[in-house]
């Protein structure tokens, strides 16, 4: 079932890069605005294929508001921290770069993820896990 009322952030579950992030927003999500599901999952796939997008690489990250929008790459990086508000409102701002351009800007880290952060293994703790969307 689908929760109209909050945001997904779709992203690669096998990236520890991608995981780092989750658990940034997991951190600061102090108004519990956020689930979260893999791409790789069966809610992930989903997604994609409702819509039409890649389903077999998963380096693109996604924030949907059912009913209303999805974004991907930057521009949903940046909408999560506008999202979050407060002082990462700030960073949030940061969207007047074309979208041609900060898609590539987000290629080129994405390529490079799994040498930017180790993969260390993120156990979510009870109340985090019922964010997470399978």
């Amino acid at each position: 079932m689908v929760d109209s009322t909050k945001f997904y952030v779709f992203y690669d579950g096998d990236c520890g890069f991608c995981n780092h992030w989750v658990q940034w927003i997991l951190k600061n999500d102090g108004k519990d605005q956020f689930l979260f599901a893999s791409l790789q999952s069966e809610f992930g796939q989903k997604f994609l294929n409702e819509r039409g997008l890649e389903n077999k690489i998963f380096s693109t990250l996604y924030l949907w508001k059912p009913n209303v929008f999805y974004l991907k790459k930057l521009q949903a990086a940046l909408k999560i921290a506008r999202i979050l508000g407060g002082k990462f409102a700030i960073i949030g701002n940061f969207n007047f770069f074309p979208v041609l351009l900060s898609d590539f800007v987000y290629d080129q880290i994405a390529k490079n993820r799994t040498k930017l952060a180790s993969q260390k293994c993120f156990l979510p703790n009870e109340k985090e896990r019922a964010k997470f969307v399978q």
